[in-house]
C-alpha cells in the first residue's frame, strides 16, 4: 500500500532529485519549454509553480527562497521580471504539458512542457474566441430577422425612388 507517499522518487536519490528538479526548472524558466518525459514534467510541475507564485510579491524574501531553491542568478532575473509579469493576473496553473509521444530508446512517454503565458499560438487562437458573443436561439433569431426585415425595406424603398423618378 502506498499510503501517503505522495512524491515521485523517480528512481534517484533525493539530492540527485532535487538537482535534477532545480536545474529543469531553472531551464524552463529560461526557455520557456522544455522536452522531457511526462514522469518528470509532473514532479517539475509540483516544483515550479509553488515558485512562480511567490515571484508574484518581488521582495528579498520571495527571491531569497527562490534562489534557494534553483542556484541560478539569471533564471532568478527571469522569473521576476518577464515571467511575473505575464502571470500576475492568473490564479495558478502557470504550466502546461502537452504529451508529444514515445521515445524511441526506452520507450518512455515524452512531452513538452512549457509556460503558459508564453506560446504566442494559443494565445492567438484564444482571442478570437473570447470576442464572439453569447447568443441564444431565440435572441439570435429575432434580431437576424428584424435586421434583415429592415434592411429589405430600405432597399426596397430606396429602389422604388429611383424606378419613379
Amino acid at each position: 500500500m502506498r499510503h501517503g507517499k505522495k512524491i515521485n522518487h523517480l528512481g534517484r536519490t533525493a539530492s540527485h532529485r532535487s538537482a535534477m528538479l532545480s536545474n529543469m526548472a531553472s531551464s524552463l524558466i529560461l526557455h520557456k519549454r522544455i522536452t522531457t518525459t511526462v514522469a518528470k514534467a509532473k514532479a517539475l510541475r509540483k516544483y515550479v509553480e509553488p515558485l512562480i507564485t511567490k515571484a508574484k510579491d518581488n521582495t528579498t524574501h520571495s527571491r531569497r527562497v527562490a534562489f534557494s531553491y534553483l542556484q541560478d542568478k539569471t533564471a532568478i532575473q527571469e522569473l521576476f521580471g518577464p515571467v511575473a509579469e505575464k502571470v500576475g493576473t492568473r490564479p495558478g496553473g502557470y504550466t502546461r504539458i502537452i504529451r508529444t509521444g514515445y521515445r524511441l530508446g526506452d520507450n518512455a512517454e515524452t512531452c513538452l512542457m512549457e509556460l503558459v503565458d508564453f506560446n504566442e499560438l494559443m494565445l492567438k487562437d484564444a482571442t478570437p474566441a473570447k470576442g464572439k458573443a453569447k447568443r441564444t436561439r431565440r435572441a439570435g433569431r429575432t434580431k437576424a430577422k428584424g435586421a434583415e426585415g429592415s434592411a429589405a425595406e430600405a432597399k426596397g424603398a430606396e429602389g422604388d425612388s429611383t424606378t419613379e423618378a
